[in-house]
């Protein structure tokens, strides 16, 4: 089994990413709301921050962290079909996705 996160930043795209995921056959998963860290940093009244809060620039109010639990089949299909919901991963604003092995899962209903 492996865990799969996206930090979804396009969060215009969730409902259409989650239909497209059902669709490939992705039956589940967990969504949070998250900000990053910059975006909490500019909210700080420091005077510090307040002149570098140019160089801070981040126009994300809010992002979407989603992470599946996946046989390692699926891993491929569910990369692939949020790479095209999103019109390609890799461009700027889009969002972060990894990754990894788990050494373990207890509690997952795979029916």
């Amino acid at each position: 089994m492996q865990a799969l996160f996206l930090v979804l930043h396009k969060v215009e795209c969730l409902d259409e990413l989650l239909v497209a995921l059902q669709k490939a056959g992705i039956k589940g998963g967990t969504i949070i709301d998250s900000k990053g860290m910059l975006n909490t940093l500019q909210k700080n009244e420091n005077f510090i921050l307040d002149s570098l809060r140019i160089f801070l620039e981040d126009p994300r109010e809010e992002s979407k962290v989603l992470f599946f639990v996946l046989n390692k089949e699926q891993v491929a299909l569910a990369r692939k079909t949020i790479d095209q919901s999103l019109g390609g991963i890799d461009k700027p604003n889009t969002g972060i996705m990894f990754g990894f092995d788990l050494n373990f899962v207890d509690g997952l209903n795979n029916e």
